[in-house]
């Protein structure tokens, strides 16, 4: 799960773009959408780093430098999905940021 974070960021930020050059609310969704998977493997990671620092201490600073990486992909992740959320608005009218 760790090697496909960068591409579904990536895909994200992609879509969010396109979603807002051409005000398709469609994409906007599939990428508020994403924004779960993005969420989940972040919260993975804590897992991985934390059973890489018991087995291997050694590894400490490239343990935590990948879970920085992580979290610095899962902050792009929700700027992507703020951008989706703000084609939605300009399409719709509606407000659906913080509606969960």
């Amino acid at each position: 799960f760790v090697n496909d974070l960068p591409d579904l960021v990536r895909t994200m930020v992609r879509k969010s773009l396109d979603a807002l050059v051409k005000l398709d609310q469609d994409q906007a969704e599939e990428v508020i959408a994403m924004d779960d998977q993005v969420d989940q493997i972040n919260r993975d990671m804590y897992a991985v780093v934390k059973k890489e620092l018991y087995e291997h201490p050694a590894n400490a600073e490239s343990a935590i430098n990948l879970l920085s990486c992580s979290r610095y992909m899962e902050r792009i992740a929700d700027l992507s999905t703020n951008i989706a959320e703000d084609v939605i608005f300009m399409v719709e009218g509606k407000v659906i940021r913080h509606a969960d």
